[in-house]
């Protein structure tokens, strides 16, 4: 049981949660362990945001346990959790768009504090592990340019390098390929890729709609309709033309090429 709670990332048992009279989530249950990652997809309305702030904190279930890196909340420091938490979105990109002077590397350097803004000192090994971060995102160029003139795929990679600065244990982004050219979107998967089979790397929930960022380093999918459960686990296994169907509300035709699935939709011959 022990050694089943130190493998532990995230554990979510019944979950309720109902919000001005509508329910939101219905009885969702759903464990994430070390060496897995994971996509979480469905339609927009379908719960997935809702998911998250509860894995997070920014919202309590009307009924259910949430556990996260095997600490129970109610009986955990919930704003120390987060810290080994990084979350990316295309939210907290606007957030930095107030503040046209900050370099890609100032952005980066704030996540160790996961700030807007630097605020509290910065030694010179942060700056040499930002610095390692935007050469792994293979934008070390733009590390003096400033944040809004960057391209929307440089952003998205500065983003995701500030949220690896502080070494979190478990990375959530939120549908990131968002707003991206073709050429941006494969060129930002590649990079989680590469992110992903690194051992030393955090966790990953990856969050979108789009069947086809599901690059073959994410091993597992969850499958959400409407607040409820369509499908978890492995993804050659959830990942099926019935279940997708489901999930999306249309008959769906899928392939798998070079250990990606890709979707078309059927039409009716009548």
């Amino acid at each position: 049981m022990s050694q089943q709670k130190t493998n532990q990332v995230i554990e979510l048992k019944d979950i309720v949660w109902k919000q001005g009279g509508k329910q939101i989530l219905s009885d969702v249950s759903w464990q994430v362990e070390q060496n897995q990652h994971w996509a979480l997809l469905g339609l927009n309305g379908s719960g997935k945001t809702s998911l998250l702030k509860m894995i997070t904190g920014y919202a309590w279930p009307s009924a259910g346990e949430v556990s996260v890196f095997g600490k129970r909340f109610g009986q955990v420091n919930i704003p120390e959790l987060r810290k080994s938490i990084g979350w990316v979105s295309t939210a907290l990109d606007e957030r930095f768009q107030t503040r046209p002077r900050d370099t890609a590397l100032e952005i980066v350097l704030s996540g160790k504090y996961a700030s807007v803004g630097i605020y509290e000192d910065i030694t010179n090994a942060d700056i040499k592990r930002g610095e390692q971060l935007l050469e792994q995102f293979k934008i070390t160029h733009v590390a003096n340019q400033f944040f809004p003139s960057l391209s929307q795929g440089e952003k998205r990679k500065a983003m995701i390098a500030r949220a690896l600065m502080a070494n979190p244990k478990l990375l959530i982004l939120d549908e990131p390929c968002n707003g991206l050219d073709i050429y941006s979107k494969e060129e930002l998967l590649a990079t989680i890729e590469r992110m992903n089979q690194s051992t030393e790397g955090p966790t990953l929930i990856y969050v979108t709609h789009h069947i086809e960022e599901i690059v073959p380093s994410i091993s597992h999918t969850f499958l959400l309709h409407s607040g409820h459960i369509v499908g978890s686990g492995e993804k050659k296994a959830t990942l099926t033309e019935p279940l997708l169907a489901e999930t999306f509300r249309v008959p769906i035709a899928l392939q798998w090429e070079d250990d990606r699935p890709w979707i078309r939709i059927k039409h009716s011959k009548n």
